[in-house]
C-alpha cells in the first residue's frame, strides 16, 4: 500500500493509524507494531515512529518497557474531556478574532459550503476535515501564534474524527450550525465569544 501526497507523510501514517482504531482494526490493548505499518506503507519507521509519538501524547496509544505501543481502552469520558479546554480556547480566539471576521469572514465561508455538500450525501470524511478546518482557520484568524499552537496540540481532527465515527456522535447540521457561527461574526454580535464556546460543547460525546 502506498500513500497519496496529500499532508506530511508523518500525518498521513497518523491518520492512517486512526483510521485501524475507529474501524477496530487495532482493538483497545492490541499491540501496534512500527516496523509492521512501515512495510505496509513502504515507508522508513522515522515517520511511523513520529506518528506514534504523537498519538500517545492525545493520550490515544500507550507504551510501556518490553511491550511495546498498545491501543488504549478510551471511553467517551475521555473523548469528552477534550471539550471544556477546546471550548474555553475558541471562545478567547473567537473575541480576539471578531474584529477582523466581522469585515471579512472569506476564509470561513468555504469550508461552511463544503459542509452543505457533506451533509448532503453523508459523507462523514469529509464532515470532519471541513469542521477541523472551519475551526482551524477560526482559530488562525485571531492573529495569536501560542493560541494557535496549543489549540493545534489537541489534536482536534483526531478527537472529532473519534467522536463523530467511533461515538457515533452527530450534530443535525454540520453546515448550519457553522452558518449560524459565520453570521455571529457578520453582525457582529458582542456574545460571539460565548456562542462559539456553547457550539463546541454542544459537539462534545456525552457520557
Amino acid at each position: 500500500m502506498t500513500l497519496p501526497v496529500v499532508h506530511s507523510l508523518r500525518e498521513q501514517i497518523r491518520e492512517h493509524i486512526v483510521e485501524g482504531i475507529v474501524s477496530g482494526r487495532w482493538k483497545p490493548g492490541e499491540r501496534i507494531v512500527e516496523r509492521r505499518i512501515a512495510v505496509e506503507l513502504a515507508v522508513s519507521q522515522t515517520p511511523v515512529r513520529e506518528a506514534l509519538r504523537e498519538l500517545e501524547a492525545l493520550r490515544l496509544i500507550e507504551s510501556a518497557p518490553n511491550k511495546g505501543v498498545r491501543v488504549r481502552n478510551l471511553t467517551a469520558a475521555d473523548l469528552e474531556e477534550i471539550y471544556p479546554v477546546r471550548a474555553g480556547l475558541e471562545q478567547i480566539a473567537a473575541e480576539l478574532a471578531a474584529p477582523r471576521l466581522a469585515e471579512d469572514v472569506s476564509a470561513l465561508e468555504p469550508h461552511v459550503a463544503l459542509l452543505h455538500e457533506a451533509d448532503r450525501v453523508g459523507d462523514s470524511e469529509a464532515q470532519v476535515r471541513h469542521t477541523v478546518a472551519f475551526h482551524r482557520e477560526l482559530v488562525r484568524a485571531a492573529g495569536n501564534s501560542v493560541l494557535l499552537h496549543t489549540w493545534e496540540s489537541l489534536g482536534i481532527g483526531v478527537w472529532t474524527t473519534l467522536a463523530i465515527r467511533w461515538l457515533g456522535t452527530r450534530q443535525q447540521s454540520y453546515a448550519e450550525e457553522h452558518e449560524a457561527v459565520v453570521e455571529a461574526f457578520r453582525r457582529r454580535d458582542p456574545r460571539v465569544g460565548e456562542l462559539v464556546k456553547e457550539h463546541v460543547l454542544g459537539c462534545a460525546p456525552r457520557v
